[in-house]
């Protein structure tokens, strides 16, 4: 997670007695840019570009070569320490700019709940555009899943665009699908990945690709059935602070019935039994019988703080999916779960619609978004 002038617009905030509202409409699809198009770079949550410049100006170097598109950034993009008020402006901006046609996070961060009482809700529904980020970037996520608007879990400027060596394959061929269609695309699980990291700050990080290991594909429960319907979750650390904040959190939860849960976990790798405590509290709420499907991201399992060997990797995995498992079963026993989806905080990664359609198939063992 850790990873202009002052504001002419309205600032809307959340009271006691005014819970932001479910949306109108289910979310729509905004239009896509295309080739050509300006697009903005924003730092919704961390200024980290300001501090290791190297995969910012690799991923930027990416988007303008490798995607034909023009980004653009903002006052508060590379500047660490900005305030909450000075990234609502820059997501005014970026959302209000006509030519500017879609929009992407550089990174992900901690505080970006903070922003959220500061955005414009009824700006933003006026100009919707295609959103990409994860990790703290799931507070932005949520609000414009409220908003009427689908987003796109995933594709940060320095993680996925500026990843060193060259981009994943399978990440590069999923934001492209994202970008610039808006058609079905099928996911399929990566026959290798890695979640290692190196030193941004040494320029021979880039020299060449991460390390990776060999895939093992998904793992399923409950597969005996096809689920359709529209996605919500991200980032699991996040919605459990949504929820202890009250922010984004439909009163109504009926809104989420029939819908795609997915979750994954961050680097800052929480325990097994933490993962339960946040998915009881879910379950608690009534939240988890709403979905009848639910995609659980792959792991991370190393991290500056915690470089696991591999073996002490796996047993963290173990863990938190029979967490997972054991939350599931007291209260949505008849859930469809796929574990191991390459999505969040994994490499190579692919693109969730927030708030778009997903097909999980469980007699074909299938996953389908539509982007």
């Amino acid at each position: 997670m850790r990873t202009a002038a002052r504001s002419r617009f309205i600032t809307v905030r959340q009271t006691a007695d005014r819970p932001y509202p479910p949306p109108m409409t289910a979310p729509s699809y905004p239009p896509k840019p295309v080739r050509g198009d300006r697009i903005a770079v924003i730092s919704p949550s961390s200024g980290l570009p300001g501090l290791l410049p190297l995969p910012h100006e690799l991923g930027l170097k990416r988007l303008r070569e490798e995607f034909g598109l023009v980004p653009v950034e903002y006052p508060a993009t590379r500047r660490m320490g900005s305030t909450p008020r000075e990234r609502a402006d820059d997501i005014h901006a970026a959302f209000a700019d006509p030519t500017v046609k879609a929009v992407i996070a550089s990174i992900g961060g901690e505080d970006q709940i903070t922003v959220l009482p500061l955005l414009d809700r009824e700006l933003i529904r006026a100009n919707p555009k295609p959103f990409f980020g994860y990790s703290d970037n799931t507070n932005l996520h949520a609000f414009l899943w409220n908003t009427g608007i689908v987003s796109y879990h995933g594709g940060t400027v320095m993680v996925e665009f500026g990843r060193p060596g060259a981009m994943a394959s399978i990440s590069a061929d999923s934001l492209r699908a994202a970008l610039f269609t808006s058609g079905e695309y099928e996911l399929k699980p990566a026959p290798r990945w890695g979640d290692v990291s190196r030193d941004w700050a040494d320029p021979a990080t880039f020299e060449s690709e991460p390390e990776t290991r060999p895939g093992y594909g998904w793992s399923w429960v409950n597969a005996d059935r096809v689920v359709e319907g529209r996605s919500w979750g991200g980032c699991l650390e996040i919605v459990s602070w949504l929820l202890m904040a009250d922010r984004e959190i439909s009163r109504d939860l009926a809104v989420y019935d029939g819908g795609v849960l997915f979750l994954e976990t961050s680097e800052d790798m929480p325990s097994g039994e933490e993962v339960f405590i946040i998915l009881r509290n879910m379950g608690e709420r009534g939240l988890l019988r709403r979905f009848p499907a639910l995609l659980m991201g792959r792991a991370r399992t190393w991290s500056f703080e915690r470089p696991n060997s591999p073996e002490e990797g796996a047993r963290y995995a173990a863990e938190q999916r029979e967490s997972v498992l054991r939350a599931l079963k007291i209260y949505a026993p008849d859930t469809m779960a796929v574990f191991d989806v390459d999505l969040g905080h994994t490499d190579p990664q692919v693109v969730i619609p927030y708030g778009g359609v997903v097909r999980v198939d469980g007699p074909a063992r299938r996953i389908t978004v539509t982007y």
